[in-house]
C-alpha cells in the first residue's frame, strides 16, 4: 500500500517526523509531498524543506521526498497511491482532516488515514516551531537536531 503525506512543513518537526517513521512500517511507501502553494511566503524556501526532509528521512529506505504545487488528488493519481495520510494532534486537527477527507474523496482519492501524534509531540507545530524560530528561541526541542541550525538561521534572515 502507497500513501502521500502531504504538508507543508515549514518547518518539519519531530511530530512530523515521527509521523513519517511510524508510518514507513505500516506501508510499503511513504511519499511525503512538500505542497507548494506560490501565494505564500515561506521564510524557508522550497527546496530548503525538501532538502531537510530528506536528510531527515534518508535512512528510512521506503519513503520518497517530493514537491508539487497541484491538487492533492491529482498527485495521489500521478503516484497511483493508495491514500492520503495525515497526522492527528488533537480534536481541532480532526475536524479541520475530516472535511478535507470528504473533499478528496469526492475528488477521487478513496481513503484518508490517520495516525494520532505521540504524545510527547501533540503540543508541536509548524507554526509554533516558526514562531520561536523568528523571535530568536532555541527550537531544538520543536525539530530535528540536524536542521534546528539552519532553521534558525533561515528565521533570522
Amino acid at each position: 500500500m502507497k500513501v502521500i503525506y502531504p504538508g507543508s512543513f515549514h518547518p518539519p518537526t519531530l511530530g512530523h517526523l515521527d509521523i513519517i517513521r511510524r508510518a514507513s512500517t505500516l506501508f510499503d511507501e511513504v511519499i511525503v509531498a512538500v505542497m507548494l502553494n506560490p501565494d505564500k511566503h515561506y521564510l524557508l524556501t522550497d527546496e530548503d524543506r525538501i532538502c531537510m526532509l530528506r536528510e531527515c528521512t534518508r535512512e528510512i529506505k521506503n519513503v520518497r521526498v517530493i514537491a508539487d504545487e497541484g491538487l492533492l488528488a491529482d498527485l495521489c493519481a500521478r503516484e497511483k497511491a493508495d491514500a492520503i495520510l495525515k497526522g492527528l494532534r488533537d480534536a481541532a486537527d480532526y475536524t479541520y482532516e475530516a472535511q478535507m477527507a470528504e473533499a478528496n474523496r469526492v475528488l477521487g482519492v478513496p481513503e484518508t488515514i490517520y495516525i494520532t501524534s505521540a504524545p510527547e509531540y501533540r503540543h508541536i507545530s509548524s507554526t509554533i516551531a516558526s514562531d520561536v524560530a523568528r523571535h530568536g528561541g532555541n527550537i531544538a526541542l520543536f525539530v530535528p537536531e540536524v536542521i534546528a541550525e539552519s532553521v534558525g538561521k533561515a528565521f533570522k534572515r
